[in-house]
C-alpha cells in the first residue's frame, strides 16, 4: 500500500475515531492533521503556518462584527419587539403562536445569523408561552428548532462569509442576496406544515391588534430590522464591503440598544463582549484547524480522487447532485457547520465546476443541507439547544419532527435543480 493511501486512511481514521469519542471538533481536526503529517514527514511548522493563514483574511473581520451585533441586539429587548411584529402579522391565524415563532426566527436570523442564539432567545420566550396556550411541548420545540436553522440561510450569515472565502473569493454580497428566496421558502414551508398540524390538533389562534397598536409595534420593530437593510443595501450597491457593513451594523445595534431603547445598562456591554469573544474564539479556532486539515487533504490529492470517483460513478449532472446532497446531509449529521464548509468546499467545487453549476448556487445548496444537519442527531447543535430550552428528551422531540424535515429537504431539491431560486436576485442587483 502506498504512503499516500496509508496517510489518507490515518487522517480519516484518527479524525472520525476522535469524533465518535466526543472530542471537540477543533482538537479532532488538529490531532488527525498532525498524525497524518508525522507519518508523511511533513514539517510541522508548515502545518501550523497553514492553520494560521486560514484566518489571515480581511473578510474574516466581518465575522466578529456580526457576532457582536447579534449579541448586542439579543441582550436587549430587540427579541421581544421582533416577536411582537411577528405576532402582529400572523398571530391571529390558526396555530398563531407557532406561526409567530417561525416568523420571529426569520426576523432574528436576519440580525444574529446564529441558529443556536435564535433557539435560546426565541425558544426560551415562546416555548413556555405556547405550552400555556395548549400546544404540545414536542411540537413547540420542533417548530423552534427547525425555524431557527433559517439563520444559516437568511442574510447576513457568517457561514456565507466562510463559504465565500473557502470557494476562492466568491462575492459575499451575492451570497447574502442568494439566501433571501431559499430562506423565505423554508419559512413559508414550515408555516404551511404548522398550519396543517395546528388545524388537525385544534391549536388556538392569537389575538388581533388594533390599528394604533399595530403602528406602535411596527415603529419599535423596524428599528431592529433596519440592521439587515443597512447591510444588504450597502453591500449590493457597492457603497461598502461586507466587512464594513458588519462594522456599521455593530455601531447601529449599539446605538439602538443602549441609547434608543435603553432597556439594559451600559455596564452590560462587558458581558456582551465576553460572550462575543468566546463565540469568536470557537469559530476562528475551528476554521484554523479545518484549514490545516484541508491542506493535508490537498497534499494527499484527496480532492482530485473524490472528483474522479464521483465522475466515475456517473456523468449525469442530476445523479451527481443527488450524490453530493446525500454526502452533505450525512456529514451534516456528524460534524459542525464551519469546519464542514472549509473542508468540503475545495473537495466538491471541482466537481461542481465540471458539471457547470454556479458556485453561488452550490453555496446555497450546501448551506441548506447543513441547516438540516443543525437540527439532526447526533451532533445537531440547534436540536440539543432546543431540547434543553424546552426541557424535553431528544427521543420525544424526534417523534414529530419528520414533516418539518420534509419541507427543508424539498427546499434543498428546489435550490439544487432550479438555479433561479438562488441566482435571480444576485444577478438582478449585482450583475452576472
Amino acid at each position: 500500500m502506498s504512503s499516500t493511501a496509508i496517510g489518507t486512511i490515518l487522517l480519516f481514521t484518527v479524525f472520525f475515531g476522535l469524533i465518535f469519542l466526543r472530542l471537540p471538533i477543533t482538537f479532532s481536526l488538529i490531532a488527525s492533521t498532525l498524525a497524518a503529517g508525522f507519518y508523511l514527514q511533513v514539517p510541522i511548522a508548515a502545518i501550523f503556518q497553514r492553520m494560521g493563514q486560514g484566518v489571515y483574511s480581511f473578510s474574516f473581520l466581518a465575522i466578529p462584527f456580526f457576532i457582536l451585533a447579534g449579541e448586542i441586539m439579543g441582550a436587549g429587548s430587540i427579541t421581544n419587539k421582533l416577536v411582537k411584529v411577528a405576532d402582529l402579522f400572523v398571530g391571529r391565524f390558526i396555530g398563531g403562536f407557532a406561526q409567530v415563532n417561525i416568523l420571529a426566527s426569520t426576523f432574528f436570523g436576519a440580525i444574529s445569523g446564529s441558529a443556536t442564539a435564535d433557539v435560546v432567545s426565541i425558544g426560551s420566550m415562546l416555548i413556555p408561552m405556547m405550552e400555556k396556550q395548549g400546544y404540545d411541548r414536542d411540537f413547540s420545540v420542533n417548530v423552534t428548532v427547525t425555524s431557527a436553522c433559517q439563520s444559516m440561510i437568511i442574510p447576513p450569515s457568517h457561514n456565507m462569509i466562510i463559504f465565500a472565502l473557502a470557494a476562492g473569493g466568491v462575492s459575499t454580497g451575492k451570497m447574502f442576496l442568494a439566501g433571501i428566496v431559499p430562506g423565505l421558502l423554508i419559512a413559508g414551508g414550515l408555516m404551511l406544515v404548522t398550519y396543517m398540524i395546528a388545524k388537525k390538533r385544534n391549536y388556538p389562534r392569537g389575538r388581533a391588534y388594533t390599528f394604533q397598536e399595530g403602528v406602535t409595534i411596527l415603529k419599535d420593530g423596524i428599528l431592529g430590522m433596519m440592521t439587515i437593510v443597512i447591510i444588504l443595501v450597502g453591500v449590493t450597491t457597492g457603497f461598502y464591503t461586507a466587512t464594513e457593513s458588519a462594522a456599521i451594523a455593530c455601531v447601529y445595534s449599539f446605538i439602538v440598544t443602549f441609547f434608543i431603547f435603553r432597556d439594559i445598562p451600559l455596564r452590560a456591554m462587558w458581558g456582551i463582549l465576553k460572550r462575543s469573544v468566546r463565540t469568536l474564539a470557537m469559530v476562528l479556532a475551528v476554521i484554523s484547524a479545518a484549514n490545516g486539515f484541508c491542506w493535508i487533504m490537498s497534499y494527499l490529492q484527496i480532492p482530485a480522487l473524490i472528483t474522479n470517483m464521483l465522475l466515475g460513478i456517473s456523468d449525469n449532472k442530476y445523479v451527481l447532485l443527488i450524490l453530493i446532497n446525500i454526502f452533505l446531509l450525512i456529514l451534516g449529521c456528524i460534524m459542525d457547520v464551519a469546519p464542514l464548509i472549509v473542508i468540503t468546499t475545495p473537495v466538491l467545487l471541482p466537481v461542481i465546476n465540471q458539471i457547470g453549476m454556479n458556485p453561488i448556487q452550490f453555496g446555497m445548496m450546501m448551506l441548506c443541507n447543513l441547516a438540516i444537519g443543525m437540527c439532526t442527531p447526533p451532533v445537531g447543535a440547534t436540536l440539543f439547544a432546543g431540547c434543553a430550552v424546552g426541557k424535553i428528551p431528544m427521543e420525544k422531540c424526534m417523534r414529530g419532527i419528520l414533516p418539518f424535515y420534509v419541507v427543508m429537504l424539498a427546499v434543498v431539491l428546489l435550490v439544487t435543480y432550479v438555479p433561479a431560486i438562488s441566482l435571480t436576485i444576485p444577478n438582478l442587483l449585482m450583475g452576472m
